[in-house]
């Protein structure tokens, strides 16, 4: 039985029709991170942006050379606005039993991220400043390349400038039927 029309559009299916569809494909579940600019970037002693994190299940590699991703944000998100100012950004994909760290950034209305980060190990990139999730499965450091406006979302196809393996061990955390899942 298919879900119950909503939101219709002119053409194609419905919004509902449309968010059940896409909820059968699994996606890997990663943690895109930024650090705001400083207030002023000519003076050194002036205070650094905060940093930020989103959870995200539309990233996927878009290119070996040069090395490309790509992930997909909600127009006018934080992550968006910040992501049009800042150029610098990081990916963490995330383990299995990281489940508490990608719900907690994908809260609406949740505490600050600042709070956030307090409580979640962590490094700062070398080249992007950004939060690097410890216990990740891999963590890239990315430069914005471009910026493609889609519907009600932006692509932000993004370089990869360094690739790390922090562990070996475990499971990718995937998202399916609108839960985070394990493999197996």
């Amino acid at each position: 039985m298919p879900a119950p029309a909503s939101a219709g559009h002119p053409e194609g299916v419905s919004n509902d029709e449309f968010r059940a569809a896409m909820s059968r494909l699994a996606a890997g579940v990663v943690l895109v991170t930024a650090r705001e600019m400083p207030l002023d970037p000519d003076d050194p002693s002036s205070p650094q942006g905060e940093e930020a994190g989103m959870t995200a299940t539309a990233f996927l590699s878009v290119s070996l050379d040069p090395p490309l991703v790509l992930v997909s944000l909600r127009n006018g998100s934080r992550m968006d606005d910040l992501l049009d100012e800042q150029p610098l950004w990081a990916v963490s994909v995330l383990a299995e039993n990281q489940r508490q760290i990608a719900g907690r950034f994908a809260m609406k209305g949740r505490i600050s991220d600042r709070l956030l980060f307090e409580s979640v190990p962590h490094v700062r990139g070398e080249i992007s400043g950004a939060p690097l999730i410890t216990g990740a499965l891999a963590t890239l450091e990315c430069r914005t390349e471009r910026r493609v406006t889609a519907g009600d979302h932006t692509l932000v196809i993004g370089r990869v400038l360094a690739a790390e393996l922090p562990t070996t061990d475990g499971e990718p955390l995937t998202y399916f039927k609108g839960k985070y899942r394990q493999l197996g």
